[in-house]
């Protein structure tokens, strides 16, 4: 019985560490007013009849800190990929010299910087949600396990620990990229 506590601890370990990477790869789409190769993660393009994410299609650098260019492998592409950002929610103005597209990423003012803050929080808060909803998961299975007499109540209350210590873990680590999201956004 030791083995199944102890595996339902380690697959809410990763469970929960998964959560965070999603979390944070969700404040890297987010706009800081820096160019990063992350912010067009969500930008895909019909290739070939199918839906590709851009950086399969185009290499992207960061030549400047406020500079993102996109170097497509096949030059057709070009038009496409213009269009797709357009329509992206990021309100960037592409520029092509038939060869490359350049984004250059305009500095945010007060009042985009608030509305991004508001977002990295609620992307937060939704990482959060999904860290204590595995911890529910795990304690409702750990309760199961003590109804059919698998486990002691002692043992439940371990694990209960374990779990908790677990949650208070992940979710401060959530706020600390909170803070340093933050933190990059309302720098000028």
């Amino acid at each position: 019985m030791v083995k199944i506590k102890d595996q339902l601890v380690a697959d809410c370990e990763k469970k929960m560490k998964q959560t965070i990477e999603n979390s944070q790869h969700e404040f890297n789409t987010i706009r800081t007013g820096r160019a990063s190769a992350a912010l067009l993660d969500r930008i895909s393009i019909d290739y070939y009849g199918s839906k590709t994410q851009l950086k399969h299609v185009a290499n992207i650098s960061i030549p400047e800190a406020r500079t993102i260019v996109i170097s497509p492998y096949e030059p057709k592409l070009i038009k496409e990929i213009e269009k797709q950002i357009l329509a992206s929610d990021l309100g960037l103005n592409p520029g092509n010299d038939g060869k490359v597209i350049r984004l250059v990423i305009p500095a945010l003012n007060e009042e985009r910087r608030h509305e991004m803050v508001k977002l990295v929080k609620k992307i937060a808060e939704d990482g959060k949600i999904g860290i204590r909803n595995i911890r529910r998961e795990v304690n409702d299975e750990l309760k199961k396990l003590e109804n059919k007499k698998e486990i002691t109540e002692d043992d439940v209350e371990e694990y209960h620990k374990k779990t908790q210590d677990l949650t208070d873990k992940f979710i401060e680590k959530i706020n600390e990229a909170v803070l340093s999201k933050e933190k990059e956004i309302m720098e000028v």
